[in-house]
């Protein structure tokens, strides 16, 4: 059909011309919809607003000849942008996630990663947790969701279960002390713990823990999803961790 609906969250904007907008959006229904919301720019625009990043939306698109819809009408559903472009470490961590919902998704159906992103931007707007670590839980899920979770029971390179000393990111995460390569991180029994409250949200056990432990385990993440996407997040270098 030319005209159809979906919920969707607005994970990037960029000008076209002098009053348009392009417009990327991770949908419920219809996986990632890149489409041009037209006059936006105009002071006199009634969805403009609707149409910022982290807004979640109820959108009406038309499907035209060209490889870009057209957004007809916008409601909003979750305002949770203006709540997270307030607070510097809210923004940037909800970038990283936009921009890494971005790349793991296409225009097929993707409602696990809809869902897990809805649920991290709404987290992250009510302040419910630190920044850092709604962003990393979001990144171990996300990446589990997409195939790419990190071994962390087994060695990822024998499939021992004995003596795992060492992350290594392009081995696919934890290895035995056979396995690891000469000055591959270190890690313990403790950064596993971690990874795994990460998983599953044990907030209160990852609220306890030392910051600089939580520091390693997230540059250990950022490693392994900048692995996994062949380059670099762009807007990762800017959260502070």
């Amino acid at each position: 059909m030319p005209t159809y609906r979906d919920e969707g969250i607005i994970l990037r904007t960029f000008n076209l011309g002098e009053a348009d907008r392009i417009v990327t959006i991770l949908t419920r229904s219809h996986g990632k919809v890149r489409a041009v919301a037209k006059g936006v720019r105009r002071t006199a625009s009634k969805f403009g607003s609707r149409l910022e990043p982290f807004m979640v939306t109820d959108v009406q698109f038309y499907q035209g000849r060209s490889s870009l819809d057209t957004i007809q009408q916008a409601e909003t559903l979750g305002p949770y942008g203006a709540d997270i472009a307030g607070h510097y470490d809210r923004f940037t961590a909800a970038s990283v996630m936009a921009e890494t919902a971005e790349r793991l998704t296409d225009a097929e159906k993707a409602t696990n990663q809809y869902t897990l992103l809805l649920g991290a931007l709404r987290s992250l707007s009510r302040g419910e947790h630190a920044p850092h670590l709604t962003l990393d839980s979001y990144l171990m899920r996300a990446f589990s969701l997409a195939g790419w979770s990190p071994s962390l029971d087994t060695c990822s390179r024998c499939g021992s279960p004995e003596d795992l000393t060492a992350f290594v990111v392009h081995f696919g995460g934890m290895v035995c002390a056979t396995c690891a390569p000469p000055g591959s991180a270190r890690v313990g029994s403790d950064t596993v713990e971690i990874f795994e409250a990460l998983l599953t949200g044990q907030w209160d056990f990852l609220e306890s823990v030392d910051r600089r432990h939580l520091a390693r385990v997230s540059s250990l993440i950022s490693a392994h999803t900048q692995w996994h996407l062949e380059r670099a997040l762009k807007s990762l270098e800017h959260v502070a961790r």
